[in-house]
């Protein structure tokens, strides 16, 4: 971002490509995207990411979210070793807790507190890993993971690339501390305020990265922020909307609740979460009020974008992406780039100023 001191990276999200050419990902590195990131929506991101390293040479790699506790540690470890390897070093492993009936009900995983999991959970892959690429024993014992056996049958070879970088997404302050501690970067969830990343999510942060006697110069801070903009006013009519939506549907979540606390809009869980179970998401986005909207979502005009999100978080994020749930005309994606400092292709003359 512009006048900020540090270099922003600006990233943009990848999906699935099912004639597996990934004419995207080789579009977006051509553009100078600083990364790709791939979600657990439907696909399995690691094997989107494994496509995309094939069409790619430069960009990095990440996965926004893996569901970790969906899986054991010895599968993402290896599944990650692998697409670490097969992009030369490009990975950025993005975990994420999900919420309890996901875990319990979709993936059929036992879930019992969840920061001292994850803790866990990115020091066992960590352990893993040196069994692999240092030759040490496999030998981590922890309260919910174990892993004590690993044959030279079972080990992959060991690489020049090293284990890719941990992302963790957290809401949560305990969450947020298990980052600072083992992980090498934070994916704030777009269910934010710049309020609650001042006064919650950098303190937070700050305690994990202490605690482990980290700087923070060594850590990112990544965020996918949401935007509500258009070139006209029904576009941007249409745009908000979205916005109102995707905010209601993250407000019904209990986990999401210290946002809503925060700024004394707790009463409107119950009535959210109430249509959604009705799945009224119509009534739900409804009830998301402008006052909410504005904090939450950067709303704009698309050159103003950049100098809003420039305001607001200039001082706090390395990386950030735009997320948009509807479908942003590409200009426009453009516009918002170029104000970002993304040095995209020349300006087309529809372009929106």
């Amino acid at each position: 971002m512009r006048g900020y001191s540090r270099n922003v990276l600006i990233d943009t999200d990848l999906e699935f490509d099912s004639d597996g050419r990934y004419a995207k990902a080789a579009k977006a590195e051509s553009e100078h995207y600083g990364a790709l990131w791939a979600t657990e929506v439907g696909h399995d991101p690691l094997l989107i990411l494994a496509g995309a390293a094939v069409a790619t040479t430069r960009v990095e790699l990440g996965t926004g979210i893996l569901v970790a506790f969906g899986r054991s540690p010895m599968i993402t470890a290896t599944q990650a070793n692998d697409v670490q390897r097969l992009s030369r070093g490009r990975l950025l492993l993005g975990l994420g807790s999900q919420i309890k009936p996901h875990i319990e009900k979709r993936y059929s995983m036992p879930w019992s507190h969840p920061a001292p999991r994850m803790r866990e959970y990115i020091v066992a892959m960590r352990a893993i890993w040196s069994a692999w690429n240092e030759g040490a024993p496999l030998n981590f014992r922890g309260e919910y993971y174990r892993h004590t056996l690993m044959t030279p049958f079972f080990s992959p070879a060991p690489h020049e690339f090293g284990p890719p970088k941990i992302f963790l997404a957290a809401v949560g302050e305990l969450m947020t501390e298990v980052a600072g501690e083992v992980a090498d970067g934070l994916l704030v969830h777009p269910f934010t305020t710049e309020r609650y990343l001042r006064e919650v999510t950098i303190p937070a942060l700050e305690r994990g990265l202490a605690r482990a006697k980290r700087p923070r110069a060594d850590f990112q801070i990544s965020f996918s922020g949401l935007i509500a903009t258009g070139v006209d006013e029904a576009a941007h009519r249409e745009a908000a909307d979205a916005v109102r939506a995707q905010i209601a549907f993250y407000a019904s979540t209990p986990a999401y609740r210290g946002v809503l606390d925060l700024h004394g809009w707790a009463g409107y869980q119950p009535d959210l979460a109430l249509l959604a179970r009705r799945g009224d998401w119509h009534a739900m986005g409804a009830l998301i009020t402008d006052e909410m909207l504005e904090a939450v979502a950067i709303v704009a005009a698309p050159r103003d974008v950049a100098p809003a999100l420039e305001s607001r978080l200039g001082d706090l994020v390395d990386r950030f992406s735009i997320y948009a749930p509807y479908a942003m005309p590409d200009d426009v994606r453009r516009t918002i780039g170029r104000g970002l400092g993304l040095a995209t292709t020349d300006r087309r003359p529809e372009e929106p100023a």
